[in-house]
């Protein structure tokens, strides 16, 4: 296998850096990036969506018994999770979003969209798991400000202006397609 080095010259934080990379390793390592995080997400709605079909109702996953009983205490949102406790709408989102956004992952299709809906709600989840607010250091369960949610959208966010799903994933393909072509506009939500 030949790796071709590239140097690359950018300006990060109002400071000139370049560093030298492999191609060939760069490409692996966002396929890796992409699945893996795809399958994460997959994983989460999946389970979610087994147990809400259930057919004893009892066994029905639902948002509710988090948002009304598992929302630390300090949560300066903690309000508002509690309204969305019950809310069926709510449970579908987080159901079909994870189930979706990690499909669309794995397979490289409309990765720009769902990479951005897949942050929004790790943020939401974050924003959820807060056990005070900014004055009090922004505390989390595991942690100070940064916890998996967190990590999880920094990641989204990067497959997202990468355009990981043009390497190895469906969206190489559907860039092609007339349609796109035509409608430029498009790529902004593939790649």
């Amino acid at each position: 296998m030949s790796t071709r080095t590239r140097t690359m010259d950018a300006e990060l934080f109002g400071r000139e850096t370049n560093f030298q990379y492999s191609e060939t390793w760069i490409g692996y390592a966002i396929i890796a990036l992409r699945v893996v995080m795809g399958w994460t997400l997959l994983q989460g709605g999946l389970t979610k969506l087994v147990t809400y079909l259930d057919a004893n109702p009892e066994n029905n996953w639902t948002a509710a018994g988090y948002l009304a009983n598992a929302i630390p205490e300090g949560n300066p949102f903690g309000g508002v999770w509690a309204g969305m406790a019950g809310n069926p709408v709510i449970d579908q989102l987080v159901m079909w979003g994870l189930t979706l956004t990690g499909l669309g992952l794995i397979l490289g299709a409309l990765v720009r969209w769902n990479a951005f809906w897949g942050a929004v709600m790790m943020l939401f989840f974050w924003a959820a798991a807060l056990e005070g607010g900014l004055m009090a250091g922004l505390p989390l369960a595991h942690g100070w400000v940064v916890d998996d949610h967190l990590v999880y959208a920094a990641l989204l966010f990067g497959l997202g202006a990468i355009g990981a799903g043009r390497i190895l994933g469906l969206d190489a393909r559907i860039e092609k397609l007339e349609f796109v072509q035509k409608n430029g506009w498009l790529r902004w939500i593939l790649g």
